[in-house]
This record gives C-alpha cells, sequence and structure tokens, in this order.
C-alpha cells in the first residue's frame, strides 16, 4: 500500500470553533480532517461553501444530504496526522486587529475590532492513504507543486507552507499493543499507564475535534482524538507501519 507523505507548516493558523462569546474568536487546538479536505479541495480547485447552493426541501419533500463539492468529492479520503509541536501542544495567542471594511460593524465609523486566538509556528507531518482516484489526484498536484487556488490554514491570512512531499510505502500490520505514531480517534484503544519503574517521561494530548459535516446541517461532527508516547491497547482500526512510526487513518 501507498501512501503520500508531506509536511504542513505556517507562522501561524486559525481553525474557527463555531463557538464564539462577545469578545473573541477561538481556534481548534489542531488542525482537523475536514479543514485538510477544505485545503485539498482548494488545490484541486473545488468549489466550498460560498459557491454550494442550499436548497430547503419543500413541504411533504424529504431532506436530502447535501455537500459542498470538496467535501462530497474527497469526504471518502483517508488522513494520518503527526503533530511535529512538542507533545503535540501549539502555542496560543490572542491577535487583536482592525477590521475597516465599512460593512464590519454597524458602530460608527464602520470599524469592527476583532479578536482571534490563532495557533503560533504550527507543524504537522500529513500522510494521505492513496487508495482511490481523489487520493492520487492530490497526490499528483502536490508532488508537481501545482494548485488551482492557494492552499491556507484556515483563513486566507494564514498561507500554508507545504514540503517534502513523496509517495512512501506502508505496510499493514496486526497488533493488540503498541505506541502510535499519529492522532487517533479515543475509540481506537485505550491507554495504557506505564508502571513505576518506566523511565519515561509520557505525555497525553487530548481534543475534541471535528471529523466529517452533517450531511443535513453541513456542520462539524466531532470525535476525540488523542496524541502520545504511552502504549495503546488496540480495540479497532487497522494498523500500518512505516519505519520506526505505526500510523492508523480516518
Amino acid at each position: 500500500m501507498e501512501a503520500l507523505q508531506f509536511t504542513l507548516s505556517g507562522k501561524d493558523a486559525f481553525f474557527k470553533k463555531p463557538e464564539v462569546n462577545t469578545y473573541h474568536y477561538y481556534t481548534f487546538g489542531q488542525i482537523h480532517k475536514v479543514v485538510l479536505l477544505g485545503m485539498f479541495g482548494a488545490i484541486l480547485g473545488y468549489g466550498g461553501y460560498a459557491q454550494k447552493k442550499w436548497k430547503s426541501p419543500k413541504k411533504g419533500e424529504t431532506a436530502v444530504e447535501d455537500y459542498p463539492e470538496f467535501y462530497e468529492r474527497l469526504k471518502d479520503i483517508k488522513i494520518s496526522i503527526i503533530p511535529q509541536n512538542e507533545r503535540g501542544y501549539i502555542p496560543k495567542k490572542i491577535q487583536i486587529f482592525n477590521n475597516s471594511v465599512g460593512y464590519a460593524s454597524g458602530e460608527q465609523g464602520g470599524n469592527l475590532i476583532v479578536k482571534e486566538q490563532w495557533l503560533e509556528n504550527p507543524k504537522w507531518e500529513i500522510y494521505l492513504l492513496l487508495d482511490g482516484t481523489e487520493a492520487e489526484k492530490i497526490a499528483d498536484y502536490l508532488l508537481q507543486n501545482r494548485c488551482v487556488y492557494f492552499p491556507y490554514l484556515g483563513k486566507n491570512d494564514h498561507p500554508a507552507d507545504i514540503t517534502n512531499a513523496k509517495k512512501v510505502s506502508i505496510e499493514e500490520i496486526s497488533t493488540e499493543m503498541t505506541v502510535l505514531s499519529c492522532m487517533y480517534p479515543k475509540g481506537t484503544g485505550n491507554v495504557v499507564f506505564p508502571d513505576d519503574e518506566d523511565e519515561r517521561e509520557v505525555f497525553k494530548y487530548e481534543e475534541k475535534l471535528p471529523v466529517r459535516l452533517n450531511g443535513y446541517t453541513n456542520l462539524y461532527e466531532y470525535d476525540t482524538f488523542c496524541f502520545t508516547n504511552m502504549d495503546v491497547h488496540i480495540k479497532t482500526g487497522t494498523l500500518y507501519r512505516l519505519e520506526n512510526k505505526i500510523l492508523t487513518f480516518y
């Protein structure tokens, strides 16, 4: 089996959480699958939320699943993400700036003061399972340094740096206990805490992240993801080996 491997990084990033308060917009702590699919869709030139024609069912009609073009085409793609920041934690900082386009605010002068939480110097190693036509198309574009629309990390204020793209061979393996190199859905397995004789400095990062779009509302659906250097007792999912890394795709 083959996969595409590449490094994704940037000076900063903003993956907006839908929940906001009066004063700040907050970011997810990691890139998630829906954002990655949107980035791949931009690279391939697929339509996004702005191009989607929203359809409301008429009285008596049954609602059907209806996605933006990029998600409809790419939702079955399988990815694996390895955070490159220490212990998976990416520093965050509140950025304050003015939006003075005129229609941004109903206040006098039309100036809106925006406060956003940005990730600082994020970096990930991304793997894309090459098991279909769309995945192969993405690999071709990245290997040739091509794109239709410029990729960014959440907003066009945050350009994405994609480097070291290459195809790699991965081997499917079977094991009950292993250290997973990547972030994984929590349901994949249970973390096994080391005994007192283990001198490793262990860590565990955990966050609830979007994993898909709802077909009727196009709102995020979530799963809890973990990243740790402790052993995991595997319950479900397929594992792959790449040199000294153990990956799971979702």
